[in-house]
């Protein structure tokens, strides 16, 4: 699989006439091997510097950027003080809960939603082309731990 995507998103950056540079690579692997986390442009430099030390936080920024605008990598604005990356190669769609205590995010995919989708464009004849649908609460581990705390 890892090799798949790698081959897409070396010819989406072909067909824009971009190049599958070592450091774009090392970007993938990283964002591949962690599908499920959704990374700060500085942690994923982190996590990149520890198979590349020679990358730059410079690049980074700009190949998420770059990658973003092909959508190879989803942008994402939780409401933080920095944006969030993942990587969207597949036509899944998801949507996200967010843990305002300790900023976990569990994606979550929901076919009511679909169906409530379709009956907003029937209903009000607009033609939808995105949306995103974030809800903010407590995951399982900080309600656990609130719980804990009230009872000491």
């Amino acid at each position: 699989m890892n090799r798949e995507i790698i081959n897409k998103v070396s010819n989406k950056l072909s067909e824009n006439n971009y190049k599958m540079t070592s450091q774009r690579r090392d970007i993938l692997k990283v964002l591949i091997e962690n599908d499920s986390k959704h990374f700060s442009a500085e942690e994923l430099y982190n996590a990149v510097k520890e198979i590349n030390p020679n990358v730059g936080l410079a690049t980074i920024y700009r190949s998420l950027e770059l990658l973003n605008g092909l959508g190879i990598v989803q942008e994402l604005d939780f409401d933080h003080n920095y944006r969030r990356y993942e990587l969207s190669m597949d036509d899944e769609h998801h949507h996200h809960l967010i843990c305002v205590k300790c900023e976990k995010i569990i994606e979550f995919n929901d076919l009511v939603l679909e169906g409530f989708e379709a009956k907003l464009e029937k209903e009000y004849r607009f033609k939808i082309i995105d949306h995103q649908i974030k809800f903010y609460g407590f995951c399982q581990d900080c309600q656990r731990d609130n719980a804990k705390q009230k009872t000491k």
